[in-house]
């Protein structure tokens, strides 16, 4: 297996060139010369038409996708967070600040939007040429037909949730076509993504029947994409009036097909155009996914994503799919570990450049037994192999990957370009859409979504506490309302870190109200910390956390003496130092270290929010929560200049600082 994954990921990074055997455009709206490689010949056999597809693959091992897309843009939200400057400027801390209207003339909006469209063409050549194939019965080339099919869905995906309505192309690019087209609404792609899978899931293998397993979309990965997209389909996007709407608010749901999906479920054939209905779309894919390949959660959650650090695969785990960056050479093998993960200053294993951290609730919203709370979060960092370093509330990091876990090694000696996958859909995800979905269906929670929500919960606690964690938390929640609200912190705790929540909050429509939520949790901790205004019951629900965190550090290793959710007095009897006094680097029993804790989440002197909490969320100035999020990136003005059609207008934009 292990000679058949470097062989896999070997192609994914070196065929990017072979992928161009039939591409069409780098940008996708200046098409280049036809290739000198005919696709009939390209597409006559598997070997040749895998070499094809795997191009489109290799797109995710640029820096268009490694860090940008996968993680470091998903930010600013009420879990994942990070800091920006004071004043919004041209990089991704102004995506983070909400404020990403202004960033037209910032060269990466061109570069990853024309990044997901040469991939879309990609996939639409291996389609056409796969299609026209004379082996397009074999059992191997309708898999690829439907990965292509998949592939495309998941580039639209992020099209449709960075940019909102976009350019629609369902068929490969040719000399002489139309290619500047205006937009297509959102609601229709999803449609379109949608019905594909539908029609082309039953073709592909599922992970644990060929060799390329959990590093190739497959069709545990495709039915759990059905059901993602059918939840976005179901849910609130960007209008181009600005406002936040379902389709069938302000679409022609009933009649318009090009936003139907039609799908046959135990011999009979349904359609699904309303929100409901594609709510019950979502669970029929979730359950017949279930059906067909029960699981099990990894007992270990920590294992899942230190597996991944280590480099072990499992085609018939709790990861659907994880991005293949792999081993090589090459400076674009993935980011996991460098952007996105635990911070390592120095040693050999390379450095980080962490872009992804969490906002400082995140860490006290979980019940302390959840063991998922000190795998997900991160109150270290490390100068060195051995020699820690203490975070503090506003620079948590996520702990799910570290590179000092890495077996191997950075073959080029960079620090980027770490090779560890990303995972793009677990199991457990799957448990939460269906629960998810039945509740919306039914309009309040089932025996089955209880089920569901049970199941993920079980493996966060151990067994002593599931009557109470698990079985009691469960079965208290009684409304719609009360299990939707459990659903959004259930998926907040089980996914930190991995990237989902923003593009979850767009279509659940409550990304202002977890804004604002988010701020004032931060603000009343910190007056907490102080003891200000600690007569009002909302400040001194927190006046128990620790406003000063104190440790020991044994051998490097950092020993904490107080938890963050306890506030004690200091053990050194005043002779603590402060962590910028020689790093922090103490040793011995009787040697004590302290760190401001809470007391960094306020300004006491001035009696104002910190600097992290007024920039974090800048652009969205609702405090009442109710209004649209400026969450959507503009369409950059190297491809706006080459286009007669598109523009930026409406969607939400705030173009000024």
């Amino acid at each position: 297996m292990k000679n058949k994954r470097m062989k896999i990921k070997k192609n994914i990074l070196l065929l990017s060139a072979a992928a161009l055997l039939t591409s069409a455009c780098e940008d996708f709206l200046a098409p280049e010369a036809p290739s000198s490689f005919y696709p009939d010949y390209v597409f006559s056999n598997t070997d040749d038409a895998k070499k094809a597809l795997l191009g489109v693959y290799a797109l995710f091992a640029t820096d268009d996708y490694t860090s940008r897309m996968s993680n470091v843009w998903m930010q600013n939200t009420d879990v994942e967070a990070s800091q920006p400057d004071a004043n919004p400027g041209s990089d991704r801390r102004t995506i983070w600040s909400l404020q990403g209207g202004i960033l037209t003339t910032w060269g990466e909006m061109d570069q990853r939007w024309q990044n997901n469209y040469l991939a879309i063409d990609r996939a639409n050549q291996c389609i056409e040429g796969m299609l026209a194939s004379d082996a397009k019965a074999h059992p191997d080339m309708k898999m690829m037909i439907a990965e292509a099919y998949c592939l495309r869905a998941y580039r639209y995906f992020l099209l449709c949730n960075f940019w909102g309505d976009v350019p629609y192309f369902r068929e490969a690019a040719k000399y002489g076509q139309e290619l500047d087209r205006p937009k297509t609404d959102k609601n229709i792609i999803y449609s379109g993504m949608i019905q594909d899978l539908v029609n082309s899931e039953a073709d592909m293998y599922y992970m644990d029947e060929f060799a390329d397993g959990v590093e190739r979309m497959n069709r545990d990965f495709a039915l759990g994409m059905i059901a993602r997209l059918s939840l976005f389909r179901a849910g609130y996007g960007m209008t181009k009036e600005g406002v936040m709407k379902r389709a069938d608010e302000y679409l022609n749901v009933a009649t318009n097909e090009d936003l139907a999906v039609t799908y046959t479920i135990g011999g009979q054939t349904k359609t699904a155009r309303t929100s409901t209905e594609y709510y019950e779309l979502a669970k029929v894919y979730c359950q017949k996914l279930i059906a067909e390949r029960p699981k099990t959660l990894a007992s270990d959650f920590a294992k899942i994503f230190r597996d991944e650090c280590e480099q072990v695969i499992n085609s018939n785990g709790e990861v659907l799919y994880e991005v293949a960056f792999g081993t090589g050479t090459t400076n674009s093998r993935g980011d996991v570990g460098w952007t996105i993960g635990v911070p390592v200053l120095g040693g050999t294993k390379g450095t980080t450049t962490i872009q992804v951290l969490f906002a400082p609730p995140y860490y006290y919203s979980f019940d302390p037994k959840d063991i998922r709370r000190d795998v997900t979060c991160s109150k270290i960092s490390y100068v060195s192999d051995m020699e820690q370093r203490v975070s503090d509330p506003r620079t948590l990091s996520v702990g799910k990957w570290n590179r000092l876990w890495m077996k191997n090694d950075q073959a080029d000696g960079s620090s980027k370009s770490t090779g560890i996958n990303w995972p793009l859909m677990r199991y457990s995800d799957i448990l939460l859409m269906l629960a998810e979905a039945d509740n919306e269906i039914t309009g309040g929670p089932t025996a089955l979504a209880k089920d569901m929500l049970k199941t993920v919960r079980q493996r966060a606690f151990n067994a002593a506490d599931h009557s109470t964690k698990v079985d009691a938390y469960v079965n208290a929640l009684t409304s719609k309302a009360d299990f939707f609200n459990a659903i959004v912190d259930e998926r907040a705790w089980e996914f930190g870190g991995e990237c989902l929540r923003k593009f979850d909050l767009v279509r659940w429509n409550i990304y202002g109200k977890k804004i604002v939520e988010t701020k004032r949790i931060i603000n009343n901790m910190g007056k907490a910390a102080y003891g200000l205004n600690i007569s009002d019951p909302e400040v001194s629900k927190y006046a128990n956390l620790a406003d000063v965190i104190y440790y020991k550090r044994m051998g490097g290793t950092v020993e904490f003496v107080n938890a963050p959710d306890k506030k004690i007095t200091d053990p050194s009897g005043g002779t603590a130092i402060t962590e910028s006094d020689a790093n922090g680097y103490v040793n011995g029993a009787d040697s004590y270290a302290k760190k401001d804790w809470t007391k960094t989440l306020y300004k006491e002197t001035t009696a104002e929010p910190a600097d992290y909490t007024q920039w974090s969320w800048r652009g969205y100035k609702d405090e009442t929560g109710n209004s649209a999020v400026p969450y959507l990136l503009p369409i950059g003005t190297s491809t706006l200049s080459s286009s007669t059609v598109l523009n930026n207008d409406g969607y939400g934009h705030v173009f000024t600082n």
